[in-house]
């Protein structure tokens, strides 16, 4: 038997201005879509914005549902409406934002698992890392330079 450790290598930038341009630009990007959540239930409204390497940014949000897992979360909508507006394009970067009706998030809010295992997927399709950005309504930016910084032991499409 052996002890091993994962480690989680990640950027933390103190607020966008640290960012380069395009990230900030990114960042912005799904702050504004966060205004087109639906979140009447849990309050928690989430964005995201996708840079694909065509140039073209496209933005979702968090659709919530009275049957709960009815509803789809920011990221999978952005990376599934990226998917299908432009096939083929590879995902360089997706920004991740979230803010409260109830109380101000002021730390990084990251993917649910479900989001991260479609993040496996469009990297595979894409066949390189995407970076990820994580940050809550305010506050400090998590940047990850691929999925696998931020879910260790990814189940792989090479397991079936």
């Amino acid at each position: 038997m052996r002890k091993e450790q994962f480690i989680c290598p990640y950027t933390v930038y103190d607020n966008p201005d640290e960012l380069e341009s395009q990230d900030a630009e990114l960042l912005r990007w799904a702050h504004e879509a966060t205004a087109r959540s639906y979140a009447p239930y849990s309050k928690f409204h989430v964005g995201a914005a996708a840079r694909m390497a065509n140039g073209e940014i496209v933005t979702g949000n968090n659709i919530e549902n009275a049957a709960y897992p009815s509803g789809l979360c920011a990221e999978r909508v952005t990376l599934f409406a990226a998917q299908a507006k432009f096939p083929g394009v590879p995902i360089e970067a997706l920004a991740v934002v979230a803010h409260s009706e109830t109380k101000t998030i002021d730390e990084p809010v990251a993917p649910c698992g479900a989001c991260r295992q479609v993040m496996v997927e469009v990297e595979r399709l894409s066949k390189r890392p995407m970076r990820i950005l994580c940050q809550g309504e305010t506050g400090a930016i998590m940047a990850f330079d691929g999925i696998e910084s931020l879910m260790p032991f990814i189940f792989k499409d090479t397991f079936l």
